[in-house]
């Protein structure tokens, strides 16, 4: 687990309200659920053959009621629990987003870590192939808010119940033919979950990988048909993609489209956002049947990938308030407060300290203009203007006139 210190604090806050905005464009509406949920709702949802189930969630029993409970370990299954348990279907299909930290006990790696944030979209009552694709648009276009280059898109399709049933039997024929080739996960998972074989990152077993039956081949008319349909709108958008016949995502709970936007430039772990459709997990939570699709999205890679990029913030500071001498501090408070009322950012200098010192920090600050006040000033009931980015002269005004002097140095010409 990590803390976020404010130099890359003014990433997140750039990126969360880059990510509000977008996600208002869409349509989607905030949700908010608890970090701890009954343990059952994950092992239901998620899988019990799972790495997620085996080996990563942070679960405990409750002392006071022994009640079994979960940090949550992704959030999808806790949206669709909040909206089954208000009943929000009832009043149409939703466009649900989340944003927060979720935990899972890993083996940490370049952004990522154990407590890490997720941003996902969920769109809950959608059955047709329009949704899976505009939730891939809408992916592209955040990287493109973003500044991202170089996120590529991988694209499969898991069919349904019958035809995954079809692809598995064929598929644990194949894995058992070469059993005494499989490292010791595919070995246990052979007998688990054989589809999670095919995701396995191990480079000495990528040959037997990509000779294994694949499940498009099992497909029928009516998967085919919808994953078609997805691929006609990414064709007519202009957004390219790979079709990966291996790609099979970490959760049970996915059907038809699933897809993972990857880079090569976090090493192994490249992928930054994954989802897909999940029709059958609304009903397994116990609400009516009902289709959805959503995605979730690494904000800690996401953020790695904006600083290696040089995506800089300027400094979010408009004014550093330089005072010395009591008179000097009183007016330096009214001084900053004015600029606030024009809805600027401002620093005003506390604890004392020479002209240079404090001139030092205004530097440092990233402000734009320090305002100067000392005795003479203060006598006068004026303020000096010292622009700090720019070669350009002092100048002073009136505490009436700050305001506008300010906003003129930083917008306009300048004070005369």
């Amino acid at each position: 687990m990590n803390d976020v210190l404010p130099d890359e604090a003014e990433l997140w806050e750039h990126f969360e309200e880059t990510v509000r905005a977008w996600l208002d464009a869409y349509g989607y509406r905030n949700v908010r659920t608890p970090l701890l949920e009954h343990t059952t709702l994950f092992r239901r949802a998620i899988g019990e053959a799972t790495d997620i189930v085996e080996k990563e969630m942070y679960s405990f029993v409750d002392e006071l009621n022994g009640e079994h409970l979960t940090l949550r370990p992704e959030a999808t299954a806790s949206v669709v629990r909040a909206a089954v348990e208000h009943s929000l279907l009832h009043a149409g299909p939703q466009r649900l987003w989340y944003m927060g930290p979720m935990y899972r006990h890993e083996r940490p790696q370049k952004g990522r870590y154990r407590q890490f944030h997720q941003v996902g979209a969920e769109a809950l009552g959608y059955a047709g192939p329009d949704v899976d694709a505009e939730l891939l648009l809408m992916c592209a276009r955040l990287w493109d808010d973003l500044g991202l280059a170089g996120i590529r898109l991988h694209l499969n399709s898991l069919g349904g119940p019958a035809e995954r049933l079809a692809h598995r039997e064929a598929l644990v024929a194949y894995l058992r033919r070469h059993e005494g080739d499989l490292d010791e996960d595919s070995g246990r998972r052979l007998h688990t979950n054989p589809l999670r074989v095919l995701d396995s990152k191990n480079p000495a077993m990528q040959q037997l990988v990509a000779g294994a039956p694949r499940l498009l081949d099992y497909l029928g008319d009516a998967s085919l048909a919808h994953f078609e349909g997805v691929q006609a709108v990414l064709k007519d958008a202009g957004l390219p993609y790979t079709i990966d016949p291996r790609l099979v995502r970490g959760l049970d709970y996915y059907n038809l489209t699933v897809f993972e936007w990857v880079t090569d430039r976090l090493g192994a772990q490249g992928t930054v956002c994954g989802g897909g459709r999940y029709d059958g997990l609304i009903e397994q939570i116990g609400g009516k049947p009902a289709p959805a699709a959503g995605f979730a999205l690494g904000v800690e890679r996401l953020i790695a990938l904006m600083r290696e990029g040089d995506e800089r913030l300027g400094s979010t500071v408009d004014v550093y308030v330089v005072n010395q001498g009591e008179g000097a501090a009183r007016l330096a408070f009214r001084a900053a407060e004015r600029l606030r009322d024009r809805g600027l950012s401002v620093i005003q200098h506390c604890g004392g300290g020479s002209f240079k010192s404090q001139m030092k920090r205004a530097d440092a600050s990233g402000a734009a203009i320090a305002v100067i006040i000392g005795e003479d000033e203060a006598a006068a009931g004026e303020v000096t203007l010292k622009p700090l980015r720019e070669d350009r002269g002092q100048s002073r005004v009136t505490l009436d006139r700050l305001a506008d002097a300010v906003s003129d140095l930083m917008y306009g010409e300048g004070p005369e």
